[in-house]
């Protein structure tokens, strides 16, 4: 029960859970966090485990719910049809001001609800269901209860298409599933993910590969969006084998000419490294002389407190300021220097590892056009892989089906669309809910297979159709035989 991972710690990525509203919060000590009309601290809940559910009580401290059995055993008074309930407002019997009062004096959300029921000259008249619904949304509105629940691209999937899924292409977590397992993700994979999601679907490929194998993440623009990633609150082992790549190396990488910047800067980096490597143990003595100078200047100034001491500190002030500025001038320079450094090495892996061209799969969900994503992305897929687009619309993936079909290379290339009915079970009412989804996206899916680039593919088609006819005739000829 105590194991380290299912306990809630301070620093970790937690969701809160609402009924069915969920969001994710960093837990911090003394952090003001506003959810669903209530504000709170989460500094009680640090040290309980995950799945625990909480009360907000006074100051917005939380406290673990005691499980109060419902004692609702004796047959309620019920009516048999709403029919004669007027909505007028007036079978409330408590004021706002009253039910301030009780909030007031301390009084629990359950408590307050009881006298609702009670001050409500309606309630005896309702049907079951009516008084069950009714119970249900007072107990939402004055009971503030809080589940903390561990991060999990379930979690966050639904999350993400509730709250913003424009961020996330609105892409259901059901095709989500189907991703997963169309593109048969498992630990040990080498896959390229190329998403603009936010970063949940990189996530999710990484739940499901453990920390084992590899990912290279594709991404446009300056750098990869990982918002949601962050959300699943990985271990730092989970990044060391996550690479990226930029879209617009690409073409340049499969034709041969990539560098990793343009080449007249390539060599004026390389001084600048090699001046890193001599420099900075220069650097270093320096600061380090200066360390060690200052507490000596410091000492005396402490002990003779004479009037002279306010100008002398106003000059010495003066002096260090500048020394200050300049050294973190100088460290602001070497600082990126090395950072520019860093990221030429990552893009270097990251190109050598695509350019094996042995990738275990490719996953692309992303708001650009498929096409001449997949076109270019599948040269560095491995024969015999399995590859998945998804798209927001039939169209384009369409128009994808029919190039890749055109191009060859690929096989058992379907065309899905996830369809998600959610229902309500309870005793004599159980129906599909009224809100539905209205579509979750479309998904590309298929199998890489080794292209033969011998002949182009127009005169593979010619030879086909030439050659198609000849064997028919001989069975026609031989029935008639």
């Amino acid at each position: 029960e105590g194991s380290k991972g299912s306990r809630i710690h301070e620093g970790d990525c937690a969701v809160l859970k609402r009924g069915e509203v969920f969001k994710a919060v960093p837990v911090l000590r003394r952090r003001k966090i506003i959810f669903e009309k209530q504000w709170f601290y989460l500094d009680n809940a640090i040290g309980h485990i995950y799945g625990t559910t909480f009360e907000v009580t006074n100051g917005g401290n939380l406290q673990p719910k005691q499980e109060v059995e419902e004692t609702t055993t004796e047959t309620k008074e019920a009516g048999t049809d709403n029919r004669n309930i007027v909505d007028d407002g007036k079978s409330q019997k408590l004021t706002h001001d009253d039910i301030k009062a009780l909030k007031d004096k301390g009084i629990k959300g359950q408590e307050i609800v009881q006298q609702l029921i009670e001050n409500s000259t309606t309630f005896r008249d309702k049907t079951e269901f009516a008084q069950d619904k009714y119970i249900k949304k007072k107990k939402k509105k004055y009971e503030a209860v809080i589940t903390i629940v561990k991060p999990s691209t379930r979690i966050l999937s639904t999350m993400y298409y509730a709250r913003e899924p424009g961020k996330i292409n609105h892409l259901r977590y059901d095709t989500l599933a189907q991703m997963l397992t169309l593109g048969n993700i498992h630990a040990g994979n080498k896959m390229i993910v190329m998403e603009t999601c936010a970063g949940l679907v990189l996530g999710a490929v990484m739940e499901r590969m453990g920390g084992y194998g590899s990912i290279i993440q594709m991404y446009p623009g300056g750098g990869p969006v990982r918002a949601a990633t962050s959300c699943f609150g990985f271990p730092k082992p989970y990044f060391d084998n996550l690479h990226e790549f930029p879209l617009s190396k690409v073409h340049s990488l499969l034709s041969g000419t990539f560098s990793t910047e343009t080449l007249p800067s390539d060599p004026e980096d390389n001084a600048l490294v090699e001046e890193d490597s001599n420099g900075l143990t220069e650097e270093k003595q320096i600061s380090l002389q200066e360390t060690e100078e200052e507490p000596t200047s410091e000492a005396p100034m402490e002990i003779n407190q004479a009037e002279e001491q306010e100008t002398m500190d106003i000059n010495a002030e003066d002096v260090e300021f500048k020394e200050n500025k300049e050294k973190e001038n100088k460290e602001n320079v070497r600082e990126k220097q090395m950072k520019q450094w860093e990221r030429r090495k990552k893009l270097t892996e990251a190109a050598a590892l695509l350019r094996e061209k042995n990738a275990d799969g490719l996953i692309v969900a992303s708001k650009f056009h498929p096409t001449p994503l997949l076109l270019s992305l599948l040269e560095f897929v491995a024969p015999s892989r399995p590859f998945v687009v998804y798209c927001q619309y039939k169209e384009p993936l369409l128009e994808c089906y029919t190039k890749l079909r055109e191009r060859g290379g690929v096989i058992n290339l379907k065309l899905s669309e996830t369809w998600l009915r959610n229902y309500q079970v309870l005793p004599d009412r159980s129906h599909p809910k009224l809100t539905m989804s209205g579509g979750g996206g479309y998904l590309l899916s298929g199998i890489t297979v080794v292209l033969d680039k011998g002949k182009s593919d127009s005169s593979n088609l010619e030879a086909l159709k030439m050659e198609e006819p000849s064997p028919k005739r001989c069975k026609v000829q031989d029935l008639n035989c």
